[in-house]
């Protein structure tokens, strides 16, 4: 059974998720709260790439923001200020 979360749940918590759907977890992301997409394991271990050897995942930010408002604060504002 997948476990549901929120998109901002994932982009916080990637690497710990990235870690339990190697270990065979399944997960819903909620954007908008509603089902947007799956996270299941790969068939293949072969082709897992560890986090730390992802160039994407560990890229610097593109572009800055205009408005004065961080990343965090940007947060808030799409998707609620609950939790941090």
């Amino acid at each position: 059974m997948d476990q549901v979360i929120s998109a901002k749940e994932l982009r916080v918590s990637l690497p710990q998720i990235v870690n339990d759907v190697q270990r065979g977890a399944r997960y819903t992301v909620l954007y908008r709260s509603r089902p947007a997409f799956r996270i299941v394991p790969v068939e293949d271990p072969e082709q897992m790439v560890p986090l730390a050897e992802d160039s994407l995942y560990r890229a610097d930010a593109l572009g800055e923001t205009t408005d004065g408002l961080t990343g965090a604060d940007h947060d808030r504002l799409l998707y609620g200020g609950g939790r941090e």
